[in-house]
């Protein structure tokens, strides 16, 4: 929870003109703010959001302070809370997909996923061997009990951000090696230079650019994957040394 604790701190107290928790994904506006993140829930999401109703009667830091929620609804609203700040201090972004880094770095050797990212699949053949960690795994996938077996072997680990929200993070840097390779990745992704802090090397992330458009989006239950009015971004600890 440290990691949670540091980046709401940065998030300022001032009012929220609009939370939208959408089927795939959560959009927050405060101002000149505007932050998403994935919405995670349970098999049957009939589970009280806080608040719910009159979320935007809360200020932004409060927002954020759900991140820190057992509840998955409220811990998404959190995080789209904190992603709003993170997103705005345009921190050295590079217009870099996650997908190329990993390609690079990964290329001929070990490389563990945590999160079933499609696109990584479809390059199976260019690692020596690629093990994707999924709490319901698909084909070929591994379950994450097999995390503490497998993932300290691998050279380059994919991290999806999910796992800050759902706050498995800690446990799982835990299997990772000193000398592995360390990319974050998805629409949840703080794309702030604190993650570096926890063993991170790379931040790839979602800013939304058109907000309007991107909220249309949301509401009509698009996935991240295909919605308009965003932009791909990635922060790299070297740049920040």
């Amino acid at each position: 929870m440290e990691l949670l604790k540091r980046l709401i701190n940065e998030v300022p107290n001032i009012p929220v003109e609009e939370v939208i928790i959408g089927v795939f994904s959560t959009l927050i506006k405060a101002g000149k703010y505007e932050g998403l993140a994935s919405t995670l829930h349970y098999e049957r999401p009939h589970h009280k959001v806080r608040n719910s109703g009159s979320l935007e009667k809360l200020s932004l830091r409060e927002l954020a302070e759900f991140s820190l929620s057992d509840n998955l609804i409220e811990a998404s609203v959190g995080m789209a809370a904190i992603n709003a700040v993170a997103a705005f201090t345009k921190n050295n972004y590079r217009k870099v997909n996650a997908k190329d880094i990993i390609l690079e770095k990964g290329k001929g050797k070990n490389v563990g996923v945590i999160g079933h990212f499609p696109f990584l699949v479809e390059m199976r053949n260019e690692f020596n061997k690629l093990q994707i960690f999924e709490k319901q795994p698909q084909e070929n996938d591994l379950s994450e009990n097999k995390i503490p077996r497998y993932l300290p072997n691998a050279d380059v680990v994919a991290l999806t951000a999910t796992s800050i929200t759902n706050h498995t993070f800690d446990n799982i840097m835990k299997f990772t090696s000193s000398k592995s390779y360390i990319v974050m990745l998805g629409p949840s992704t703080p794309l702030s230079p604190i993650l570096f802090d926890f063993g991170i090397d790379v931040i790839s992330g979602t800013i939304v650019k058109n907000y309007s458009i991107f909220r249309k989006n949301v509401i009509q239950a698009t996935p991240t994957r295909f919605m308009e009015g965003k932009e791909f971004v990635t922060i790299f600890k070297k740049d920040f040394k």
